[in-house]
């Protein structure tokens, strides 16, 4: 692999905020554009890291070590769990920058992920929300072995259907 996985350092946090925000944004992903205010929530890294755990995928090939993805990985439960219950665990906001996509990063921090829930005792699957429109990420989700949970599918606002899947150990 040309990138590792590792956990966020706060000096990444604002570079982090923005690359997801950006990939929301640039995706057609945020219902309104730049005055939606999810954006804000994409971009304050700091206190998703306060609340739960950033992984950042780190560009092996760039000399600087440049962030090129992200994701939040919380325990069921937690504030940043929107729909894991105790004993479940939950990723959020999986981002990739544009460039660097097709590289297989977000398929590695999916994993990553996958693999933290099945380290914690008592968890007995890992489960995610996702956009209808994010097709690229549904593929990597059904790839790593997650299945559509429809009867867990919500509408955090009007108008904006959120699908479900899981993957039970």
């Amino acid at each position: 692999m040309d990138f590792t996985i590792r956990a966020v350092r706060p000096g990444e946090y604002e570079v982090l905020g923005e690359l997801t925000g950006r990939a929301y944004l640039d995706d057609g992903l945020l219902a309104y554009g730049t005055e939606d205010s999810y954006l804000e929530v994409l971009r304050d890294t700091a206190r998703r890291a306060r609340e739960s755990e950033v992984l950042v995928a780190e560009d092996a090939r760039d000399a600087a070590g440049r962030i090129v993805g992200g994701v939040t990985f919380a325990r069921g439960g937690t504030p940043w769990a929107d729909i894991a219950v105790p004993g479940e665990a939950e990723f959020r906001m999986l981002a990739v920058a544009r460039e660097a996509r097709g590289r297989g990063i977000g398929e590695a921090l999916v994993r990553a992920c996958v693999d933290r829930a099945r380290a914690l005792p008592g968890c007995a699957r890992i489960v995610l929300s996702t956009g209808a429109g994010m097709v690229a990420a549904h593929r990597i989700y059904e790839r790593t072995g997650f299945v559509r949970t429809q009867h867990r599918d919500w509408e955090p606002i009007p108008d904006h259907s959120l699908r479900t899947y899981s993957l039970d150990f």
